[in-house]
């Protein structure tokens, strides 16, 4: 399935709240993520994100329509030497490697866009589909932190996995 990671646009709120109003996709990101997730949440977080220069989160788009979203958090103080990816992808694209080729894309355009040496991401540890995505994209898991995480009434592994500037 082809797909394109490309700066994301008000036209895509509408795409955004369809996909990302899941408790599936929700159950596994922070609370800023909300659910139920509103048309007013994605106008919102277009807005928030076009602000940034250059572009740190991108929507991921099949057919020009926007399925998801990747992005790098830089990180500030004593962490300015790394930055955070996140993500998420829509149910009905998942189990077709998108998501590990875009994570392969963004790896590339953070060392080539920030002056970091390392990029991070934080699955729970009930999110096995996470672990392998960033396993077959090069990260290495450096860190379990037990039941740091408090989510829907219960408490999940932190894991820490990264992979460095070569």
């Amino acid at each position: 399935m082809t797909f394109h990671l490309r700066p994301w646009r008000s036209s895509d709120a509408e795409s955004l709240a369809k996909y990302a109003n899941n408790p599936n996709i929700a159950q596994f990101l922070t609370n800023g993520f909300p659910h139920p997730y509103t048309l007013e949440n994605a106008n919102a977080f277009i807005e928030m994100v076009s602000q940034h220069h250059p572009t740190q989160v991108f929507a991921i788009t099949i057919n020009d329509e926007a399925v998801g979203s990747i992005g790098l958090h830089p990180q500030t103080d004593i962490m300015e030497k790394n930055i955070e990816l996140g993500y998420f992808l829509g149910e009905p694209f998942w189990g077709n490697g998108i998501i590990t080729k875009a994570v392969k894309q963004m790896v590339r355009f953070g060392f080539e866009n920030f002056d970091v040496v390392r990029i991070y991401a934080r699955p729970y540890g009930n999110n096995i589909a996470s672990q392998k995505v960033l396993e077959k994209a090069g990260f290495t898991l450096e860190a379990r932190i037990e039941k740091n995480i408090f989510k829907n009434g219960a408490f999940q592994d932190e894991l820490i996995y990264a992979v460095r500037r070569p």
